[in-house]
């Protein structure tokens, strides 16, 4: 090798000399059969990645997604079709699919009886693809979604710009997909909700795409509600009838209350919407007799021990409750589903180590996901299939500095103005993640017109966050948004 070639072939490679990667759609569509609502459903399985644009044709990210046509079907255009997402932020759709509404889904067992690994899936007699298409949607950075080379990730990382990526994904699948013609739903959980009620406002005001309904498991739409802060009595007053809830199903209340959930909870509420939010309003003004009665109170509803809340000063927080409820067993409970118990380091600590409730069943919907993919869709990808990624803390609000994340007014509007907009609200009577109570406050303090208040509905489950992972939760539930369904379509039958 003569001195000059040698110094060519160290020659660093400037960036216009590197090779450009394009972008392109990676879609697979496979054929199947699964049993669902009591009989066979024949589908079509759309599995890709489809590159999200800009209008000057340059590329910003490949959005991962799932969809399930039911074959055999005249007007397939007009067909329902439910676009579906979980939360996080930083979650992928895998939650939702394959625990509650796609054709399949994974045994991993719930509460006091779950199943080891390996986990395999079997048809899902609950889903909804007997009455309505169904896409999942990953948002960027999860799942298979990822940003454009040369594009940075955190540009899709935040509360509006989420909606915005979401929303234009949604519409160039109706379009491409020619489903503008069909009725629409979204279904989301947790933050989900929080980008379903943006989704209701953004796709109605920028693209004139007016939805049938909102499907909403384990609802956040007002985060004063969930926000333990110094000043914000709220998230006290909320979370407690779900304190006393899991209290119940530890067996920590008194005999009177341990003998009906039902009871126990209306008489929680009660005494959080009343008595307890009352004595909280009055801070240090509140009278020695007055705040002697309030300890003993909080007490009886959380199971905790009088002088716990003494110490707490009337106000339990929900990780302090998590580790407090069972110390004495050396267990702690789930924020997730206060139904399942862990162990942390030590019986000492006020924070949790992990959440029982979610290592419980994360393995299970990781390990199956990877397979069914590759083994059942046929989408093929050495990526790592990111299910849950550490996106919260890093989340973008920066419009609502000083003030906290609310929808709701999003949610009011839109229905407002779309009157044929429903919403089906599904809570978890365990869910310390995103608890009924605080839901009740929001959506009381939408502020709808009374003509129009019954466009919402409300369902209670006795199960957590996930409340699919409860058998009888999950039929029941099944049950409930085929009649939502029905009922939220009943003004096109009519038409």
């Amino acid at each position: 090798m003569t001195e000059a070639t040698a110094s060519k072939a160290t020659e660093p490679t400037t960036d216009a000399a590197k090779p450009k990667i394009e972008l392109h759609d990676e879609i697979v569509e496979t054929e199947h059969v699964a049993h669902i609502g009591g009989g066979d459903v024949a589908y079509k399985a759309t599995a890709g990645r489809i590159v999200m644009k800009d209008e000057e044709g340059k590329a910003k990210a490949a959005v991962f997604f799932i969809a399930y046509t039911r074959t055999g079907v005249e007007e397939l255009r007009r067909r329902p079709i439910i676009f579906s997402f979980n939360g996080g932020p930083g979650a992928s759709s895998v939650w939702l699919h394959l625990g509650l509404l796609g054709p399949r889904r994974v045994l991993s067992g719930d509460a006091g009886q779950l199943l080891p690994p390996p986990y395999h899936l079997v048809d899902n007699e609950f889903s909804l693809l007997d009455l309505a298409d169904i896409v999942f949607i990953d948002p960027v950075s999860t799942g298979y979604s990822r940003p454009a080379p040369g594009e940075e990730a955190k540009q899709f990382h935040g509360l509006e710009p989420d909606i915005e990526s979401v929303g234009e994904f949604i519409r160039l699948y109706v379009t491409r997909y020619k489903r503008w013609a069909s009725p629409k739903f979204l279904a989301g959980e947790s933050y989900g909700t929080t980008r379903a009620a943006g989704l209701a406002g953004y796709l109605q005001s920028k693209h004139g795409m007016y939805l049938n309904g909102l499907l909403l498991i384990s609802t956040v739409l007002n985060f004063q509600t969930l926000e333990f802060e110094i000043g914000n009595e709220l998230p006290y007053v909320l979370f407690l009838p779900t304190y006393t809830a899991t209290a119940w199903y530890h067996q920590r209340l008194p005999a009177d209350l341990q003998d009906d959930l039902q009871k126990a909870i209306r008489e929680a509420a009660d005494f959080a919407a009343g008595e307890y939010a009352y004595a909280l309003f009055q801070g240090d003004a509140l009278a020695p007799a007055t705040h002697a009665e309030i300890v003993r109170k909080v007490a009886r509803y959380t199971g905790l021990s009088e002088s716990y809340v003494e110490a707490a000063n009337l106000r339990i927080e929900i990780f302090r409750f998590c580790r407090e409820l069972l110390r004495d067993r050396r267990l702690t409970v789930g924020r997730l589903d206060s139904r399942f118990t862990g162990m942390a380091r030590d019986a000492a600590g006020e924070r949790l180590d992990s959440d029982p409730s979610y290592a419980a069943i994360q393995g299970a919907y990781s390990s199956v996901m990877n397979a069914y993919v590759r083994e059942e869709l046929n989408f093929v990808s050495d990526l790592p299939y990111a299910v849950l990624t550490g996106l919260y803390e890093s989340w973008d609000y920066s419009k609502h500095q000083n003030k906290y994340v609310d929808v709701s007014e999003t949610l009011r509007a839109a229905i407002t103005q779309n009157p044929f907009l429903r919403v089906f609200v599904a809570n978890g009577y365990y869910d310390l993640a995103t608890p009924f109570f605080a839901t009740e406050y929001t959506i009381n303090h939408l502020h709808l017109e009374p003509a129009l208040r019954a466009n919402v509905r409300m369902a209670y489950y006795a199960a957590g966050h996930m409340m699919y992972v409860h058998a009888a939760s999950l039929a029941q539930l099944r049950a409930d948004m085929a009649a939502f369904l029905h009922d939220a379509l009943s003004p096109l039958r009519g038409a």
